[in-house]
């Protein structure tokens, strides 16, 4: 089995986070998959950005749900990270979209509903991934258990994962509970046993986030379903020695 390598927020060691520069870059080192976040602005348009505020990532100030999708545009999400990227634009998760479709990408949407847990967001996005057909290579994920839950009621055809950093003795038996098909996990909870008991609920086990060789390895050795880097062409170069010398 193949460790997936994904970028994390796109090849965000090397581009603007969240922007489509990174996830360009991505696709051309040649990641099996890209994460991306997801938040809806005032007038409910979903939106790649990690964080609730603007201000880390962008030239404003304020939430990303006191804006409108237009005013978001005027801001510059580039210059933060180099000047090369100036003028670079936040993301609609429908511009995204058109742009991934005829790409063969795995897609990894992290709902970012934890501290605000938007209304419809789910759903929101569930629709418009169908609506590009892009489901079947598409996990929803989310740190908010009752996320999960309601995306486990709602939809059947498309893997839902639930994130976590927590220390858990019954984490497995939890997110296979409420509906986990999948189970994204912090790099320091990853053990055999952990894997093991995945392997047998047949939940999917991704790890994040990766950017050491020697946690690559690991990773590697204990065949998860995926890594999410923000180094992808290093995680492309690790997977490819470990296969050569194992």
């Amino acid at each position: 089995m193949t460790t997936n390598i994904i970028a994390h927020r796109g090849a965000s060691r090397l581009a603007p986070e969240n922007t489509m520069p990174a996830f360009k870059l991505a696709y051309k080192l040649g990641a099996d998959g890209i994460e991306t976040d997801v938040q809806l602005t005032k007038d409910n348009i979903p939106v790649l950005i990690h964080d609730e505020h603007v201000k880390r990532t962008a030239n404003g100030r304020g939430f990303v749900k006191d804006f409108t999708f237009a005013e978001l545009r005027k801001l510059d999400a580039g210059s933060w990270f180099s000047k090369k990227y100036t003028g670079t634009k936040i993301v609609s998760l429908d511009e995204f979209l058109q742009w991934i479709k005829p790409r063969p990408l795995y897609l990894n949407i992290e709902l970012k509903n934890t501290k605000i847990d938007y209304k419809n967001l789910e759903t929101i996005v569930y629709d418009m991934l169908k609506s590009y057909q892009l489901l079947d290579r598409t996990t929803l994920s989310t740190f908010n258990p009752v996320s999960v839950q309601r995306m486990q009621d709602l939809f059947s055809d498309v893997e839902i994962a639930l994130l976590t950093s927590r220390r858990n003795r019954n984490l497995v038996h939890d997110a296979k509970r409420i509906g986990a098909n999948a189970l994204h996990i912090k790099y320091r909870l990853l053990t055999p046993s952990l894997v093991d008991a995945c392997r047998r609920k047949k939940i999917k086990v991704r790890v994040y986030t990766v950017n050491r060789p020697i946690k690559m390895a690991k990773c590697f050795a204990l065949k998860t379903d995926g890594i999410f880097t923000d180094v992808p062409d290093l995680g492309l170069e690790q997977r490819k020695q470990f296969h050569q010398t194992n």
